[in-house]
């Protein structure tokens, strides 16, 4: 495509230009915050790529690209391009609206709900619709009207349907007819380039047989995809099909970790399924590969400048509503392998595909596979940090999943050994035992957190109290000398901290009492001040993540934390990345007590730069979680002190308090700044 053409794309749901992404299925271009919420419908209803970062098939991305110049996205949003939907108060996103929950609504009901596709009038059958839609994408594909075909898809018609009085398939008669890219758009939604047809041709077959050897050639590959894409997957290439080679299975160079007996039971226990639910357990699995190489690539390309972001992050395969609710737990758990348990099933799916594919018996002699002298491990080592997320037992809904807290790979992988020592189990009561066992576990983990957090806020509410009680004691006059919760450096700027702030200290963030003279003040600091205050808040809640990150790295929950928190102050990404512990480090809570009282001095200061009173009610709201934050992080961190007369302190639950304690301060001055640019600005 030229570049004056990419000039003037627009994201297809919010109009912001210059899209980055594709949904291949739906034929439009969108953004990257409209992609996060793509993502989090899932593949069944949106399939999404990087147009720069992710290797496309040439014809692929042309089909996309003809879709999308064509006015694809009129298909979705019929009934907002009539006049009467601006009267009735539908309307499209646009660039300004917030990802959650103005673009997420809107997505959601432009593909899932598929509330703005133009309706056919209602019929008694809904099959005789489906039939009679199929017959006409059978007549269409063999022209190059590939909108025609799309829109026919998305009312209702099988791409994989068989004409019985033709006797074969839309994609045999778009093969026959030489059209490449109706035919990827077929195999987009789902028809098989091995589909015989009444004469015991297949598409490919066809397409050879007039002479369309690329469209051949691209049936192959197709009809090959999902074990192409695991080898590529896991050595970075694809087979030669043109040569006649159809597999490359991979081979862990350190191969004696892999014959375990648990590994063994495993490969067994795979190579007893049936057709069927190998052929189940073989598209999770590749639908899960997808959620990880995408996961790397929005990782790589987000612009993590900005201290909070909105966007969606997808830490497991989404719901299908079309699945049973115990293969989407199934296809959840996937996400809990690390890069070389992931691995070891990817290469145990592929020898068994071969396998199935050439009707070998499970005893054959073993075929000899390529060594791939490079480490799996070091390869998806950044990978697996990302992926090692907590497990679901129950299954998720798109729009509420609490993560629940996992055991360690140890404790996993003894139960594992636990349940498979008896061979006449099955798969099935495998993965109900080990469902059961996280579910009793999370519920523990979450009820000592509820109690732990319960306490806290007890003391806070207490300590509140206190305050409260202080200032109702302290004279007009004297109260802007009130003492401050903590003992700030004896520096001039440290005094000056606190004779302007002392309103804002604590939980009682706006002094309402002895301050009746005050009125309320609209002045606000210069952007430049609030920033480089804001600079200096970051800089120290670096050092406390750098702490943080030591202390919880092999505990995926917290870990999620910590990239949240990394997510919210886009530096720590290029500043602090992930690093596995080393032998012999020094204690990491050992200096979150000066960390915290360094944030500490730093909001102060730049409460300080605020009016006592500010008129607005987001910059009370903001400065009173500045400060709140920044006080429960002291107490929080005071808790690492070891006292002998208490009860052993769960440092690993203070480390967490810690992370979301830093988190809403960058949260709150992040509010403050955008406030404070856009009120000079205006």
């Amino acid at each position: 495509m030229s570049r004056r053409q990419r000039s003037n794309e627009v994201c297809a749901d919010c109009s912001v230009p210059d899209p980055h992404w594709a949904s291949i299925n739906r034929g439009v271009l969108i953004c990257d915050e409209c992609c996060s919420v793509h993502r989090s419908l899932g593949r069944h209803l949106s399939q999404v790529r990087h147009l720069k970062h992710t290797p496309w098939p040439p014809t692929l991305l042309q089909m996309v690209q003809t879709l999308y110049n064509n006015g694809a996205n009129s298909i979705w949003e019929h009934s907002l391009l009539d006049p009467s939907s601006i009267m009735s108060g539908k309307r499209k996103a646009n660039p300004q609206d917030k990802v959650h929950p103005n673009k997420t609504d809107f997505i959601r009901a432009k593909y899932q709900m598929l509330a703005f596709v133009h309706r056919l009038p209602c019929r008694d059958d809904d099959s005789v619709t489906a039939k009679d839609l199929s017959k006409q994408l059978h007549s269409s594909v063999r022209t190059g009207n590939l909108e025609t075909c799309l829109r026919l898809l998305s009312l209702g018609a099988q791409a994989n349907f068989f004409n019985p009085e033709k006797g074969n398939t839309p994609l045999h008669v778009a093969a026959k007819a030489g059209q490449i890219l109706q035919a990827e758009l077929l195999a987009v939604y789902g028809a098989d380039p091995g589909t015989p047809d009444s004469n015991g041709k297949t598409p490919i077959d066809y397409a050879r047989q007039g002479g369309h050897i690329e469209l051949a050639d691209r049936l192959v590959e197709i009809q090959h995809e999902l074990t192409d894409r695991l080898s590529f997957y896991l050595c970075g290439r694809k087979p030669d099909h043109k040569n006649g080679q159809h597999y490359i299975i991979p081979q862990i160079a350190d191969s004696s970790l892999d014959v375990s007996e648990l590994a063994k039971a495993a490969k067994k226990k795979l190579q007893s399924l049936s057709n069927h639910l190998f052929e189940e357990l073989a598209m999770d699995v590749y639908d899960e590969v997808d959620r990880r190489e995408t996961d790397a690539v929005w990782l790589a390309t987000q612009n993590h400048s900005t201290l909070v972001t909105e966007t969606t992050v997808v830490p497991f395969l989404p719901v299908n509503p079309e699945y049973s609710s115990t293969r989407n737990q199934g296809r959840q758990k996937l996400a809990r392998f690390n890069a070389h348990e992931f691995a070891t099933l990817v290469i145990d799916i592929l020898s068994d595909a071969k396998r199935r594919q050439q009707g070998n018996s499970v005893s054959a002699s073993k075929e000899n596979v390529e060594l791939i002298l490079k480490s799996i491990t070091s390869q998806h080592s950044n990978e697996s940090q990302d992926n090692d997320q907590p497990d679901y037992d129950s299954v998720a809904s798109d729009e509420d999943a609490d993560l629940e807290s996992v055991s360690s790979k140890a404790n996993r992988k003894k139960s594992m050994d636990s349940d498979l020592s008896d061979g006449s189990i099955t798969v099935q009561e495998f993965l109900d035992v080990k469902n059961a066992l996280v579910a009793s576990e999370a519920k523990i983990q979450q009820l000592m957190k509820v109690n732990n957090n319960l306490s806290d806020e007890l003391r806070i509410m207490q300590k509140k109290a206190s305050k409260l009680e202080k200032q109702n004691s302290v004279p007009d006059s004297d109260y802007d000398n009130a003492v401050s919760y903590s003992d700030l450096d004896d520096t001039g700027s440290g005094r000056k901290g606190r004779q302007r702030s002392a309103g804002w200290q604590g939980e009682v963030s706006i002094p309402e009492i002895g301050d009746t003279d005050a009125n309320p003040s609209s002045v606000l600091p210069s952007t430049e001040d609030v920033i480089r205050k804001t600079e200096q808040i970051t800089k120290n809640i670096q050092e406390l993540l750098r702490a943080a990150q030591e202390n919880k790295h092999d505990r995926p929950l917290e870990r999620e934390s910590i990239r949240r928190l990394r997510h919210s102050l886009g530096c720590f990404s290029t500043l602090v990345p992930l690093q596995p512990l080393t032998l012999q480090q020094p204690d990491p809570t050992s200096c979150y007590i000066p960390c915290s009282e360094r944030i500490h001095v730093a909001v102060t200061e730049m409460a300080a730069l605020f009016p006592k009173k500010p008129r607005s009610e987001m910059v009370r709201t903001s400065l009173r979680l500045l400060t709140s934050s920044a006080h429960r992080l002291q107490s929080e961190c005071k808790k690492t002190i070891p006292v002998e007369s208490s009860a052993m302190t769960d440092i690993q639950l203070v480390t967490q308090q810690v992370i979301q304690c830093a988190y809403d301060i960058a949260k709150a001055a992040k509010q403050l700044v955008t406030i404070t640019t856009k009120e000079n600005n205006n």
